[in-house]
């Protein structure tokens, strides 16, 4: 499945229910520090944070980039759940992973403590997870999260 990698700046009307059904299946944890899919998908479109897999011109995973000197963190990854299992969240985090690398940065998960996923998903692509404790999510070392796909 070819899957298409972009910053979203812009979200459609149709990128934005696309972008809550990628959120609407995801565990409460996910959303910390924000209240829910609305509060995560409207910060990361207002800050330009926010990376989305498209296929077919539609939007089947996505996630929180944010961008630091020396390190780039990507947080709150979520796929649809009908397209879960498909190589999407690879895609997504080796995007983000060329990103960061091209500006000289290294990228790293973010996620809760405990979370079996954010575990697994770090293992499985040999990248670092940071555990990070509950806080605000615009700097490095504030709780942020991650769900495979």
């Amino acid at each position: 499945m070819p899957i298409t990698v972009q910053v979203l700046q812009d979200a459609s009307y149709q990128d934005q229910q696309d972008l809550q059904k990628i959120y609407r299946d995801a565990p409460p944890w996910l959303f910390a520090p924000f209240s829910g899919d609305s509060g995560l998908i409207e910060s990361s479109l207002a800050d330009g944070s926010l990376i989305a897999g498209r296929f077919n011109d539609r939007l089947l995973g996505a996630g929180r980039l944010q961008r630091h000197h020396d390190v780039w963190y990507l947080s709150h990854l979520c796929v649809r759940k009908v397209t879960r299992r498909r190589g999407v969240a690879e895609r997504l985090v080796n995007q983000a992973q060329e990103m960061a690398s091209q500006a000289g940065a290294e990228l790293r998960l973010l996620a809760p403590a405990g979370q079996i996923e954010a575990q697994a998903l770090a293992a499985k692509l040999h990248m670092t997870l940071d555990v990070l404790a509950t806080g605000r999510h615009s700097e490095p070392g504030h709780c942020s999260a991650i769900l495979p796909g």
